[in-house]
């Protein structure tokens, strides 16, 4: 079949389109008319592999050319979307809607997938759902590791802030270190029993804290090493770029997944966030603003390239130089690299690792 990302109507190649509406528990799917758009049949199924099948099933009663529009692919749909990718079927990834693009404001499941269906049949270009493998290790190990290091960074701050109000002694002991050294001692703090209530108790949950910062940026450490080595696997080239270390590689192959199914280099850095946007009114045509929509993490895995190599990399403070003598702001900057270095690094994902 032509490829989903080639085409100008879904309606030109398959019969129905079947759009799913998922949910936790159960999922709404309604069959339609590839060419007139109008509703054949619909049915709810539990969100379970017997349900599955039997959405299969009921769709085999209505054509065999047909197209799968799903939402929530990587969420709710996730398993729906696993079991027709086993099927080999054509399932297109939606967004779920926005409530101001429901008709009226009309919210139910199977006008969702009434909706889902005709949005398919309506999009010039149609994308594919995430890779599942090694994509979905990094994905789970990311978000893992996010969780781990945001809960060691607020047990850091929660320690550092219950020493500005504890007790002098307390105060004393800690007093002109930094951080990393007050939540080592911090961990072996102990009591004593000639302490009052207030002093025994911010003791011990300073030692609560501390030891709570310590095992969660161990968790965050393993997950890292973990990352390193699926990325070393699969895309080792990308860790050679300046600045791309195996955090960043990890979002930006999350979000790529796999060749073709972001169809530009122009697509790429609008799905990061850092395509301008036109802002132009009246006679003035060369306003821009900026892109606040998108994959923030990719956008943020970018931003990290682009300051690094800002810090390190001499071809790119020479461009800062240059545009900054043309009059661009230090903000301007970062964003023109950011668009430069999506565009870099979508070329290379496509090209693929070298072969020995």
């Amino acid at each position: 079949m032509t490829s989903l990302t080639d085409l100008t109507q879904l309606g030109e190649v398959v019969d129905v389109v079947i759009g799913v509406d998922t949910h936790v528990h159960t999922h709404a799917a309604a069959v339609l008319d590839a060419r007139t758009g109008a509703v054949l049949a619909e049915l709810s199924v539990p969100a379970t592999a017997a349900g599955y099948a039997d959405l299969v099933e009921f769709a085999d009663q209505h054509g065999t050319l047909r197209a799968w529009a799903l939402e929530g692919t990587g969420s709710h749909g996730a398993g729906l979307a696993r079991h027709l990718a086993a099927r080999e079927e054509v399932v297109i990834e939606l967004d779920r809607p926005e409530r101001a693009q429901r008709r009226n404001g009309a919210k139910s499941d199977p006008l969702d997938a009434v909706r889902a269906a005709r949005e398919a049949l309506a999009r010039p270009r149609l994308g594919t759902p995430r890779h599942t493998g090694d994509r979905q290790a990094l994905a789970v190990l990311l978000a893992a590791r996010r969780s781990a290091v945001q809960g060691a960074g607020d047990a850091q701050r929660q320690v550092f802030g219950l020493l500005i109000a504890a007790p002098e002694p307390i105060r004393a002991r800690f007093r002109n270190q930094k951080l990393p050294a007050i939540i080592a001692a911090a961990a072996t703090l102990r009591t004593h029993p000639s302490w009052d209530t207030e002093t025994v108790t911010t003791v011990t949950v300073l030692r609560t804290l501390a030891r709570r910062a310590q095992t969660l940026s161990a968790e965050a450490a393993t997950h890292e090493k973990a990352i390193l080595a699926i990325v070393r696997l699969w895309r080792p080239d990308l860790l050679q770029e300046y600045g791309v270390g195996p955090i960043v590689a990890a979002i930006v192959l999350c979000a790529w997944s796999h060749p073709g199914r972001i169809h530009s280099e122009a697509a790429f850095a609008m799905l990061a966030g850092v395509a301008p946007i036109p802002a132009n009114s009246g006679q003035v045509t060369t306003r821009h603003r900026l892109n606040r929509y998108g994959d923030r993490q990719l956008n943020w895995a970018l931003h990290t390239v682009a300051l690094t190599r800002l810090r390190g990399h001499q071809p790119t403070r020479d461009y800062a130089e240059r545009r900054t003598r043309d009059g661009k702001t230090t903000r301007e900057i970062r964003r023109c690299l950011k668009r430069y270095i999506a565009r870099d690094l979508y070329r290379i994902l496509e090209r693929g690792p070298a072969t020995p």
